[in-house]
């Protein structure tokens, strides 16, 4: 979130959401054979689009697990080394016959019938149980406990849990790789052990390893390890020939907007950024979107732009916004004057329980009030409907084109680098064969040297040409680029995220809710060296960080410079002010104030 930063962050979280990095909810592309994955749902052979909304779908029943079956089924899930559909049919058949930690029934005490919870099952002989339970007092409190059998257990209400949604929410808590793995902060929430099973530490009652293994043994998984081939960063175990890893600088986490709308703000401006020529807006850095979310003023002109934008966009389309606008006999023509007055008409159409409140603010014309995390779930909601627009899927059809006609070239570039080095290498060798027995039979070794330089040098040409050819179609790409991909994860789920527009690392944690950032090239290089490529995310994390370090470097020291020159700026404005009346917007910390729509259709 991962399919784009926007897919983790619209749907999952997250980025999920995986993530990201581009985004939300749609139909489709139905002209595209090529389907892409949904992550979470497990669903296969769909559209982008189609897989960022089973994304969403899939989030949104993984939540609903009951409260009181988490921790049981977190349980259940840990290290299990089932395949997803038995350990799904296991989880399913327990809660359907069996009691079980936390759950809450009715329990006969003293010959009447009181609520009560599970708190731990005792195994006695004979494998005979009996259950500890609390008995639930006022505000679900527990007031005391006893020790009842089965007989004295009477089920209030059978919590649902339907197999489809263990399977989702086994995919949403955990890594997908064997054995299964829950998310660290999940273990720490529900007090799940953490430590490996000693069987499976030494190698017992491990799976077969992916399907590469598929008929293999426990030998198989034995030699693998051996071999130093990856495995779940979270079973590593320090041993003497490892070597020696940097420590992790501290995240900086100076954000104004609250720490768990990191991933909101990121994916709206994403957004902005990819599609604004679509959305006739003209781009502004992450930090003006910032500063402006976080202002009081209820018309700023970035923000009624940004959103006239998306509601111009969706009235365009001609969609649902677009008839509950007719229905009310609007003018299709939002201005600074009447852009609140669209953005209630949004507000009542999405009928979201969250946004009530801030409906009755936004009328009164108090928009600056409302809440900076609740501005931005409105955003977010914006843009996961600007993602269905016809507009938006045709742009990503047109991309999706332009980067298989990259990638084809670059398979060309590939071939006929391998055949003219072949030929080259042909036509050198005999030229120099020739030409060197002809110079050693006049000038001895010297002019035949001479020769073979000569013919490296041409080589060395000949392989620097090939590689600008394919550095430039690597660029091509990138351009292209129809989401901002995670980078990858680290051995505690933590997510990394780099956008071409913007000179910070961001890093999100396993359930979204905490965000930091890296903004020098000596934190880059340390988080480099603290990865333990022993493990498989790590390892894959450390791949593409060296593929793009340079980008992200250089992306890292530029914003550096940025930063210090505005520091500078900031004095001096501060030094002026002392001596003449400075107007506010002056500050170059305030230039979210002065920002112009230079995209905008007359």
């Amino acid at each position: 979130m991962e399919v784009s930063f926007v897919e983790l962050q619209g749907c999952n979280a997250s980025l999920k959401k995986e993530t990201v990095l581009l985004t939300g909810s749609a139909k489709g592309l139905e002209s595209r054979g090529q389907g892409v994955p949904s992550s979470v749902s497990g669903k296969s052979n769909l559209t982008y689009e189609e897989a960022l909304v089973s994304e969403h779908h899939a989030a949104e029943k993984a939540q609903q697990l009951p409260r009181e079956l988490i921790a049981p089924v977190l349980h259940m899930i840990q290290y299990s080394t089932l395949s997803l559909t038995d350990l799904v049919n296991k989880i399913y058949s327990i809660l359907q016959e069996d009691f079980f930690e936390g759950l809450e029934l009715n329990g006969r005490k003293d010959g009447s019938v009181s609520a009560c919870k599970i708190l731990k099952v005792i195994i006695g002989s004979g494998n005979t149980k009996m259950y500890e339970v609390g008995w639930i007092g006022q505000d679900n409190a527990v007031t005391n406990t006893s020790v009842l059998q089965a007989d004295d257990l009477v089920i209030r209400k059978k919590a649902r849990a339907s197999r489809s949604m263990l399977k989702i929410y086994i995919r949403e808590s955990t890594s997908q790789n064997s054995p299964w793995i829950i998310h660290a902060n999940l273990a720490k929430k529900y007090g799940i052990p953490t430590e490996p099973p000693k069987d499976l530490l030494n190698g017992q009652g491990l799976p077969k390893l992916r399907r590469g293994l598929e008929n293999g043994t426990t030998d198989d998984v034995r030699k693998k390890l051996k071999k130093g081939e990856p495995i779940d960063d979270l079973l590593l175990r320090p041993t003497a020939d490892d070597p020696s890893l940097s420590k992790r600088r501290p995240l900086s986490t100076d954000f104004r907007v609250p720490v768990d709308s990191v991933g909101d703000l990121l994916m709206v401006w994403d957004f902005c950024m990819t599609y604004g020529r679509i959305l006739c807006l003209s781009p502004f850095s992450l930090s003006d979107l910032e500063n402006a979310i976080c202002h009081k003023e209820s018309n700023l002109v970035l923000l009624v732009e940004l959103h006239a934008a998306l509601f111009h966009l969706l009235i365009k389309d001609g969609g649902g916004y677009f008839t509950f606008l007719q229905n009310k006999r609007r003018k299709f023509k939002v201005t600074l004057v009447t852009w609140a007055e669209y953005l209630c008409d949004f507000l009542e159409m999405t009928s979201k329980e969250e946004f009530s409140s801030s409906l009755s603010t936004v009328r009164r014309g108090h928009y600056g009030l409302v809440h900076t995390a609740v501005k931005l779930k409105i955003l977010r909601e914006l843009v996961d409907e600007a993602i269905t627009t016809s507009a938006v899927r045709q742009n990503i059809d047109e991309k999706i084109d332009q980067q298989q006609a990259i990638a084809a070239s670059k398979r060309e570039l590939a071939r006929n680098k391998k055949e003219e080095q072949k030929l080259t290498m042909e036509g050198v060798t005999e030229k120099e064969m020739s030409q060197t027995d002809a110079a050693q039979n006049v000038n001895g070794n010297a002019n035949g040297q001479v020769v073979e330089k000569e013919g490296k040098e041409k080589k060395n040409i000949y392989a620097n040409k090939m590689g600008e050819g394919k550095r430039h179609l690597g660029t091509e790409m990138e351009k292209q680029s129809v989401q901002s991909n995670s980078l990858g994860k680290d051995r505690y789920y933590k997510r990394y995220w780099f956008f071409r527009h913007e000179g910070r690392l961001f890093v999100e944690s396993a359930d979204s809710k905490e965000w930091g950032y890296y903004s020098t090239k000596e934190e880059l290089d340390a988080l480099i060296g603290s990865l333990n490529v022993k493990g498989i995310r790590e390892r894959a994390l450390k791949r593409q960080l060296d593929k793009f370090y340079n980008t992200i470097s250089n992306a890292l020291e530029k914003r550096t410079k940025d930063v210090t020159q505005k520091m500078l700026l900031e004095e001096a404005a501060l030094r002026r002010s002392s001596r003449v009346q400075a107007q506010p917007r002056d500050n170059p910390s305030m230039l979210f104030l002065k920002y112009v729509n230079k995209w905008k259709e007359n």
